[in-house]
């Protein structure tokens, strides 16, 4: 060994098998035999090296594989709140858990209501944000500012949620939707409310009491009852005289009753903002009776408290709201007023213990309207709840001119023959609605309308002029402007409005109106006419053929 060409070659543990050969070629002399056999051994080597390490690496990506599938699943929860800087509140499944948390993570960066991932010993390993779906739920109550309890209005299946942390600057009301996490604990977002829900906002236009004719003596209890709390409070605090809260508008349709409504709104909120020296606008929430009506239980009563809500809220917001009701006698009636007697039988209390809520005109003003106050229950008409009762009469000669003359204003074209004649645009207004008005209150047969069987046996004739009201004067109008419109296009001249086109849109008002009932039935007549539905037997419509051949009768 000691004459090898290899005494000098001592090899060294940490150097690499082609390092070692290396090393060997390197002290072999240049020529000799064993240098070319090393060569080819080191590039044998060298391949078998490579190959092993291609095979290694595809080795750990197998196990990598292998043990990715084999291993426990994350779960996810809720992440709920932190109660010291190390440790975590969260729920998943439905359970609730003390955790620690990764290290890596920064626990003060989690949020109330966020998704967070849980390795398989509950330890939070990553932050997966709100999630974009989730339950919905109807908020019911605000507990609070960081409560609130969702679900049914009588407390059946209701569930008290947390309020996620970017819920809590936002403003929620009662009957609100919002979107719950996946565990049921927290609400995590507001949801935008349809505009569906507001479907009973009317807006009020500009309605000073002028503009409502043919009804002063109505205007003149409710600005009794209206203004002068208002204009004299400390008068009224003197003598401990309570505002009243509600006001029950009643007559036949198509006087004016939801007109004489809105203008309450705009003149009594007008009033309150001159005498505070701050803006006040009001809040005109229009409400038809059937619309409360729904078939499954208890739905009808959440559509009440919702309502009530909302009006209580708007007051809230600088608002003053009206809640005016129309056809109040279909939702707050007697039990033989509907065939909804079961819904009825709770609505009513229901609407009774809301109205107790409100303490005066200055929180909330309740407007009811009925053509049939006898049908709408004695609960709800009683002195504390509606204080005044208001009947909204069928305008009369004089009540139907000042109607006439809100609608046939000065400014609208006139056949220049009559304007001549008249001596200009206010003659001829005042020339047209006096050959109208003696047209349609003529006791003439061509004017009879209805003849009305008493239990007495006696027979009364009721005019066209006896049922007249604001809706059927405002359509007469509007029929013959849509004459004198015709005509104008068709003779592509200046043309205007025509006693015959007014003559002639009376008659068509009266024979196709869709207020009159089609039938005989004495139950839709008795809506439109003053009588005491126990006194009348029949109400019999006069056909147009009937009226030329009828004698002339008795005229109430």
């Amino acid at each position: 060994m000691q004459n090898s060409p290899f005494h000098k070659y001592a090899p060294e543990p940490e150097l690499s098998p082609l390092e070692r050969i290396d090393r060997a070629i390197a002290s072999v002399p240049p020529g000799h035999p064993l240098q070319r056999e090393l060569v080819e051994l080191r590039a044998s080597l060298s391949e078998t090296e490579g190959t092993m390490a291609e095979a290694r690496q595809t080795i750990e990506k197998l196990e990598q594989i292998v043990q990715k599938l084999s291993a426990p699943a994350n779960r996810i929860g809720t992440f709920l709140n932190a109660p010291n800087a190390e440790t975590a509140q969260i729920v998943v499944g439905g359970a609730d858990y003390y955790c620690n948390a990764d290290p890596r993570l920064a626990l003060g960066s989690l949020k109330r209501g966020t998704r967070v991932l849980v390795n398989e010993a509950f330890a939070i390993v990553g932050d997966l944000g709100y999630d974009t779906t989730g339950p919905v739920a109807k908020v019911t109550e605000l507990l609070g500012e960081e409560r609130l309890r969702v679900g049914t209005e009588h407390g059946v299946q209701s569930v008290v949620l947390q309020r996620g942390a970017d819920l809590l600057a936002a403003t929620v009301k009662s009957g609100d939707e919002v979107r719950v996490d996946s565990n049921f604990r927290v609400a995590v977002e507001v949801l935008s409310r349809s505009k569906a829900d507001d479907y009973y906002l009317d807006a009020v236009p500009e309605l000073p009491w002028e503009k409502v004719g043919g009804q002063e003596e109505a205007l003149a209890a409710i600005k009794d009852a209206v203004e002068l709390p208002l204009l004299h409070r400390e008068l009224f605090a003197r003598f401990k005289h309570q505002t009243p809260k509600g006001f029950l508008l009643y007559g036949p349709p198509g006087c004016g009753k939801t007109l004489i409504g809105k203008a309450t709104a705009y003149n009594l909120t007008a009033m309150l903002s001159e005498q505070s020296g701050a803006p006040v606008r009001e809040c005109f929430m229009h409400i038809k009776g059937p619309e409360i009506l729904n078939m499954w239980v208890g739905e009808s009563e959440r559509i009440v408290r919702e309502i009530f809500a909302t009006a209580r809220e708007k007051r809230r917001d600088g608002f003053l709201p009206f809640l005016f009701i129309d056809e109040a006698e279909s939702v707050l009636g007697t039990r033989r007023a509907s065939r909804y007697s079961n819904i009825l039988s709770t609505l009513v209390p229901m609407f009774c213990a809301e109205m107790d809520g409100i303490e005066s005109l200055n929180d909330v003003v309740i407007i009811l309207a009925s053509n049939r106050a006898d049908l709408i229950d004695p609960a709800i008409l009683r002195p504390g709840r509606i204080d005044r009762k208001i009947k909204v009469n069928r305008p009369d000669r004089e009540g139907a001119r000042e109607i006439y003359k809100i609608y046939l204003t000065p400014d609208l074209p006139y056949d220049p023959k009559l304007v001549a004649q008249a001596g200009g645009a206010k003659g001829t207004v005042d020339q047209l609605v006096e050959r109208l008005l003696d047209w349609q209150f003529a006791r003439r047969n061509e004017n009879r309308f209805i003849e009305v069987t008493l239990r007495s046996g006696r027979k009364e004739v009721l005019y066209r002029g006896d049922l007249v009201s604001g809706a059927i004067i405002a359509s007469i109008v509007e029929r013959a402007k849509a004459v004198a419109i015709k005509r104008a296009i068709a003779t592509d001249g200046e043309e205007g409005i025509r006693e015959s086109d007014l003559r002639c849109s009376l008659d068509a008002e009266y024979i196709e109106n869709d207020i009159f009932p089609p039938t005989d039935i004495t139950e839709d007549w008795l809506k439109l006419i003053d009588y005491d539905p126990e006194n009348v037997v029949r109400i019999t419509p006069v056909r147009p053929g009937m009226a030329k051949a009828a004698p002339h009768t008795h005229v109430v």
